[in-house]
């Protein structure tokens, strides 16, 4: 069991039979009484994806996964192909569970694929990924004095923003909790 104020987006949880994969936690504490953690969570068997509220203090079962190394290998627009590292077995996920993780993915990717009942279930992704910078506006002199960063798009599509220094074809470092820049690859 754990407690709801643990909770944290990306977790899995078992709530009334079913299980859940965390989309959104926010927690809210008035001056007296409890607070309350408002989830949003995104059922494993039907897709379907609601809000429930938790009283502060409450407790859930925490689902019992399983974790298999593996390699990102293509997608073909629907779904997102792993192979797992031990037993060369492949596996497809559809682009709906891989979500936001797509923009993180480039081929040879080592993530950990979610695994319940032998059935992949979702992936959690390695701290940080290197990824080029195929656009962004080039840089002018006198540009650090105002610090911040400009926009840049990533090879995956993925949008952030980066430092005035980083260029096209940079490879960079980018936090995939996040979705921030951290230094150059």
């Amino acid at each position: 069991m754990i407690e709801v104020g643990d909770l944290e987006k990306g977790m899995y949880i078992k709530y009334e039979g079913d299980i859940y994969r965390i989309i959104d936690v926010n927690k809210h504490f008035r001056g007296r009484g409890s607070g309350l953690i408002r989830t949003k969570l995104k059922s494993l068997s039907t897709g379907l994806i609601r809000d429930v509220n938790f009283a502060s203090g409450e407790k859930v079962e925490e689902a019992e996964l399983s974790f298999r190394k593996a390699e990102y290998l293509y997608n073909d627009g629907e779904n997102y192909y792993f192979m797992d590292l031990q037993t060369y077995e492949q596996y497809a996920i559809p682009e709906s569970e891989v979500d936001e993780a797509k923009y993180y993915l480039v081929e040879n990717t080592q993530v950990d694929l979610v695994m319940h009942d032998e059935k992949p279930i979702g992936i959690q992704l390695p701290t940080t990924v290197v990824l080029e910078v195929v656009e962004t506006e080039p840089n002018f002199k006198g540009d650090t004095v105002s610090g911040g960063g400009k926009p840049a798009v990533l090879q995956t599509g993925l949008k952030i923003s980066v430092p005035f220094f980083i260029n096209v074809g940079d490879k960079i470092k980018v936090d995939t909790r996040t979705g921030e820049y951290i230094e150059r690859a």
